[in-house]
């Protein structure tokens, strides 16, 4: 991130990495065993794990912290029981960073498998006439295992491929297609993957929600996003003062695909399974399945003595790579606290003014979730933030004449919208670094139509899921 102090601190980061790990295997003690001690151990180190982070992060990080002791000194003033506030916002930061920790360890696995290179490599060369779908199939894909680092990934690699050609503007139009293929790929994973924050905070706050019972409908959603962006690409494809030359097909084929292809099936039916069987929420099995499968593919790619290479590589990712991600973990962890504890501050706000929800028309609460998480983005409201402090001041769905699915779908669908548009998201940011344009450009300019589109169509499907179901 941004203004990150990025030199070596080896005690701290392996301070970090111990904490981080310690709070994850809290965690899992908390989504597994329902363990009240393991529960409060999770918030002790979820505090130690900022305390030890915020020295070393950007001004916007340092902001969210200052703003999270802010409203804790409110409710210490206010509520007579706000250390009990204060702690389900450290247990919400807890399960934050522990669901983030276990996410990079797949992303540290994937840094060095050859195949996953190869796979990338492979979709940025496709010709003219299927490299768009390629790609954002790929983005799509690259997120589940990989989450912002798919966007790293085939974002280096499409520029590598983009540069072979020699004439400028068919140059910038290819990086500025290929980007936002990527980009839109990425984003429409975010209303159903298990393994997206969409749907692990949205699941976790609304009452009855699970990612099995919304995962069918965030599916469509995920398919209206990729189509749409896929016809807008087609419908408008630049106007080019030359013909562009015939392009050579890829060396590769699509068997590069497979061990991608692969490693999903086994995540996707791990996850799903053990959550069938066990009765754990998806987002608590993700924790331990996402680990054990990072694991697995580091022995796979081991040569020698794979146990030791394992030991090697844990030590690596928790004193050094873990570290590297300081600025987001801030970010996410500290918008989930402050949304937990400044919708317990909002609640007797809203009661007081007498603001009843439930005679509000549930078609209008779900749009206001489809736009109103990409309005607040375009404000620099991340969407965990956002979602976490609306979404517990809400009634229960059944009191707004809703189900729990129906407000899945429309959060969800405002969250990949913001995702796309928002100049603050990491999805801009990086779009925005490899197109060398700023991510305002990128969500207002090349994004309008799309979020505009994207915003009317998923408002339809949104009400037409609630009229259905």
């Amino acid at each position: 991130m941004r203004g990150d102090d990025t030199r070596p601190h080896p005690l701290t980061d392996a301070l970090t990495g111990a904490v981080m790990a310690c709070l994850t295997l809290a965690v899992i003690g908390v989504e597994w065993g329902g363990l009240d001690l393991a529960g409060g151990i999770a918030v002790l180190l979820a505090g130690a794990a900022v305390a030890l982070i915020v020295p070393r992060v950007g001004r916007t990080g340092k902001i969210f912290v200052a703003v999270g002791l802010a409203l804790t000194a409110a409710a210490a003033v206010v509520h007579g029981d706000w250390r009990t506030e204060i702690a389900e916002g450290l247990a919400k930061a807890a399960f934050i960073g522990a669901f983030f920790t276990a996410l990079t360890t797949l992303r540290h696995a994937a840094d060095t498998s050859p195949s996953i290179a190869r796979c990338g490599r492979f979709l940025a060369e496709q010709p003219p006439g299927r490299r768009y779908l390629a790609l954002t199939t790929g983005g799509h894909l690259f997120a589940l295992p990989l989450s912002y680092g798919g966007i790293a990934l085939l974002g280096g690699l499409s520029l590598a491929s983009a540069s072979k050609e020699p004439n400028e503007e068919i140059r910038l139009h290819r990086i500025r297609r290929m980007l936002l293929a990527i980009q839109r790929g990425f984003i429409s994973s975010l209303p159903w993957s298990p393994l997206s924050f969409a749907v692990a905070i949205s699941t976790s706050l609304i009452p009855g929600a699970s990612w099995g019972n919304s995962v069918l409908p965030c599916v469509v959603t995920a398919l209206i996003l990729v189509t749409l962006g896929w016809a807008l690409d087609t419908i408008f494809k630049p106007r080019l003062t030359t013909t562009p030359p015939p392009r050579k097909p890829s060396a590769d084929n699509w068997s590069a695909m497979t061990p991608l292809i692969l490693l999903l099936a086994i995540l996707m039916l791990s996850v799903g399974t053990l959550a069938m069987l066990t009765g754990i929420r998806a987002v608590g099995v993700v924790i331990v399945v996402v680990p054990i499968l990072s694991a697995g593919w580091i022995l796979i790619q081991s040569r020698g003595n794979r146990v030791a290479e394992l030991g090697r590589r844990a030590a690596h990712y928790l004193t050094g790579d873990l570290a590297r991600y300081r600025g987001e973990m801030v970010l996410l962890m500290m918008a989930g606290f402050i949304g937990t504890v400044g919708s317990r501050l909002l609640a007797p706000v809203m009661e007081a003014s007498g603001l009843d929800l439930t005679v509000v028309p549930s078609w209008v609460i779900l749009l206001a979730f489809v736009w109103g998480i990409p309005l607040t983005g375009q404000l620099g409201m991340n969407p965990i933030l956002a979602v976490s402090l609306v979404a517990p001041v809400l009634p229960a769905p059944e009191a707004l004449g809703l189900t729990a699915p129906e407000l899945i779908v429309a959060i969800t669908a405002g969250w990949a919208i913001s995702g796309a548009s928002s100049p603050y998201t990491a999805t801009t940011l990086l779009i925005g670094a490899f197109g060398d344009v700023s991510p305002r450009h990128v969500g207002l300019v090349w994004n309008g139509l799309y979020i505009v589109l994207a915003g009317v169509i998923l408002s339809a499907w949104s009400l037409i899921f609630a009229a259905l179901w």
